[in-house]
């Protein structure tokens, strides 16, 4: 791991510090930022957006895709865990937690924009950060290269669908055109964009092309911390009133980070599936394509937005519970490979 991706969880914690105090002391220009709109997309943060997303894409090989039939079992418990139990599972806790539970604690004209940011987060798989987390359980990197292909394959068709359907289930109005706008955007566009891109930078060679992602890794990263930076300085007032927001937020997340990769990790044991595919298996359907939730949070809502702020508590915790994860699904590698007598 890099340095930006070993220690983002106090990257976006200084992020935090440094959004609220600048939007308490420099609000005009925040104010300003947020009137750069064209049809409901901040340009500013539209921008961050695509340098955020876009070279994490150019990593992914379509290519792969005729692996999958290589680990029928094991894609076909990615794809159950990622699309049929993951998102819904978020629905109902966001529904338990925020609705139910911390309804009392939380402001009332915010707890069904809180839902609908954790629907978000769940709704897209992880596309970059899985190749990471893959790497330190020496997860097979053609199963894990594959699973990610497939996994943005469906999901440029059915995270509009799935995000309109859970929000329509949550009784959340769902903003149609500014929704399937969204996945334009930021799911269409930057794929096509990062697949050229690619092409072009294979077409010089294999060195050429690690050396480019070596570069504009760091981009992706850089771009989403300015973005919280943003983001936190029309939420910072919110926040000082209700600092226990945050952790209220992150408890929902955490018990769905838990539950699937669990679910994932001993459904491929289940299978047959050997420990290496099962791996990466899990902490793709425990981790989120947080980058692309953040942006969707923003264009349906608004900066100011629960969603948005939901989405943002997924990015803070996400390094240190994955990094948990690996732990755990590392040092029950014995017990996986056990098969009963």
């Amino acid at each position: 791991m890099s340095i930006f991706e070993r220690f983002l969880t106090l990257w976006v914690f200084l992020c935090i510090i440094a959004g609220i105090a600048l939007g308490q002391f420099l609000p005009g220009v925040f104010q300003a930022v947020g009137r750069m709109e064209v049809a409901q997309v901040n340009l500013p943060v539209g921008l961050l957006i695509w340098v955020m997303i876009i070279p994490m894409l150019v990593k992914v090989d379509f290519g792969a895709l005729h692996e999958v039939r290589e680990h029928v079992r094991g894609i076909g418990v990615t794809l159950f865990v990622n699309w049929l139990v993951k998102p819904f599972s978020m629905a109902f806790l966001g529904w338990l937690f925020i609705r139910h539970l911390f309804a009392p604690m939380l402001p009332a004209e915010q707890l069904d924009s809180y839902i609908a940011g954790l629907i978000l987060l769940a709704a897209a798989p992880c596309t970059a950060m899985v190749f990471v987390w893959s790497r330190l359980t020496n997860g097979d990197p053609l199963f894990t290269l594959s699973q990610v292909a497939l996994n943005d394959t469906i999901m440029v068709f059915a995270f509009a669908p799935l995000v309109g359907l859970l929000l329509g289930i949550s009784a959340i109005t769902v903003p149609w055109a500014t929704l399937l706008t969204s996945v334009g955007l930021y799911i269409v566009i930057p794929v096509a964009l990062a697949q050229l891109w690619r092409k072009r930078l294979l077409s010089k060679g294999q060195a050429a092309f690690d050396a480019a992602m070596e570069r504009i890794g760091p981009w992706s990263i850089g771009a989403l911390l300015l973005t919280l930076v943003l983001l936190f300085a029309f939420q910072g007032e919110a926040i000082l009133k209700q600092p226990l927001v945050i952790a209220l937020l992150a408890v929902p997340i955490l018990i769905q980070v838990f539950f699937n990769s669990a679910l994932a990790y001993w459904l491929n044991r289940k299978v047959g599936e050997k420990h290496n595919v099962a791996c990466p298996s899990a902490l793709i359907g425990a981790s989120n394509f947080f980058e692309l939730a953040v942006a969707a949070a923003i264009s349906l809502f608004g900066f100011e937005s629960g969603a948005a702020l939901a989405t943002v508590v997924g990015v803070l915790i996400e390094v240190p519970v994955m990094l948990l994860v690996v732990r755990v699904v590392n040092a029950s590698k014995p017990w996986y490979e056990r098969r009963p007598a």
